[in-house]
């Protein structure tokens, strides 16, 4: 049974990742109570809020992320996905471009808000809440460059 942690979001959808199924990570789905609570928090504050304002469905592609999962997919070693703070999303009948440029320009409480490679937005809420935008680019080495957004 889904536990809905606000009107259109549930804690397994929060949870769900292919990489921990694929290699067995079984603590990807029990998370600790504190990262349960900033998942909640997120989905309440600003996931919620953007659904309503959007008036279209929000897939969440990276919610949570236990350690195990998020070294194995090269996610940054302070990454606010593990501790329930940040999701990667996407509205699927709007770019990732006008999402990103919809939850920038308006008043929705977020720490950082990332125009990931065209592809998806990430947005987080935790303690800090900068309204922080910045689009994420790849070099022509592979590494991943922050420009102001």
């Amino acid at each position: 049974m889904a536990t809905q942690i606000s009107p259109h979001f549930t804690l397994e959808e929060m949870l769900t990742s292919q990489t921990a199924i694929r290699f067995r990570y079984n603590e990807q789905f029990i998370p600790p109570n504190n990262v349960k609570q900033s998942l909640t928090a997120l989905c309440q504050n600003v996931l919620e809020p953007i659904r309503i304002a959007v008036a279209k469905p929000i897939r969440v592609s990276s919610g949570y992320r236990c350690l195990r999962v998020n070294s194995k997919i090269g996610g940054s070693k302070t990454s606010q996905h593990m501790d329930g703070e940040a999701a990667d999303i996407q509205v699927l009948s709007i770019t990732v471009e006008e999402l990103f440029q919809f939850i920038k320009s308006g008043n929705f409480p977020y720490d950082q808000l990332i125009q990931e490679f065209d592809s998806w937005v990430h947005v987080s809420f935790g303690p800090r809440n900068r309204r922080q935008p910045l689009r994420a680019i790849k070099l022509g080495n592979g590494q991943t460059k922050y420009l102001p957004g």
